[in-house]
């Protein structure tokens, strides 16, 4: 079989954009709390579930909706400086919380 310019283009053309929709699709991925570097932070999804004796810089109220690394993408979920590439719950809350300017 003999392959032209324009087989070339476009099979190019598909593969890139097969690659750009799966990037998206991995960057919607939650954290999950069992992830090592949730651990490690304390992240939980619901902030009132914190251990308050193991992390006593929570206090309620505290949550990734208003801390200064967290971006909204919507009421539920965005995106964190912490977690690269994945969504926190907008009620969550790690240990890296920091007060919105």
């Amino acid at each position: 079989m003999k392959s032209s310019r324009r087989q070339f283009i476009l099979y190019s053309a598909a593969g890139l954009a097969t690659m750009s929709l799966a990037n998206q699709a991995q960057a919607q991925a939650m954290v999950a709390e069992t992830d090592p570097q949730a651990v490690g932070l304390g992240y939980k999804a619901d902030a009132s579930t914190v251990d308050k004796a193991k992390f006593p810089k929570y206090a309620p109220g505290n949550d990734c909706a208003n801390c200064q690394l967290y971006v909204s993408k919507s009421a539920d979920a965005g995106t964190c400086g912490i977690f690269p590439g994945k969504q926190v719950a907008a009620k969550g809350w790690c240990n890296a919380w920091v007060k919105k300017a």
